[in-house]
Formats: C-alpha cells, sequence, structure tokens
C-alpha cells in the first residue's frame, strides 16, 4: 500500500508565494510565526492534510489535496 502524496508547510508557504525562499520558510516557521489548525507550529517538515488551515501575517491559507497538482509532483 503506497503513501498518499503530501506536501510539507514550508514547500507550501512557498507555493503560496508567501515566502521567497526555502532559507526564509524555515525561519518564519521556526520563530513561532507559523499556526496550523490554530497551534503554533514550528516544524517545517510538517505534513500538510486536506482540511489544514495556515495562518501567517493575519491571513488565512487553506490547505487542499489539490495543492499537490499545483506543484506538480508528490513531496514525500
Amino acid at each position: 500500500m503506497s503513501e498518499r502524496p503530501a506536501m510539507r508547510l514550508d514547500q507550501f508557504l512557498k507555493l503560496q508565494g508567501l515566502v521567497g525562499s526555502g532559507g526564509q520558510a524555515k525561519l518564519m516557521i521556526q520563530s513561532g510565526e507559523v499556526m496550523v489548525n490554530g497551534e503554533p507550529e514550528t516544524r517545517r517538515r510538517r505534513k500538510m492534510v486536506d482540511g489544514d488551515v495556515v495562518h501567517f501575517e493575519g491571513s488565512d491559507y487553506p490547505f487542499k489535496d489539490s495543492d499537490l497538482e499545483q506543484n506538480g509532483s508528490s513531496l514525500d
């Protein structure tokens, strides 16, 4: 049985255009500036699942499985 494709939190921030680089995503996440489902998230490799909501700089960004298609690949 194969794992479902997944996207990491840092990749989601880049895909949404919220950060300019992976390094910037790492700093923002590790400093506690990113929340997922109302809780601070400091793990940049956190795997996003359909229905997660990322809160960043005063706005909410829902994650949908279709975001994986935008990225073009599985990100395991």
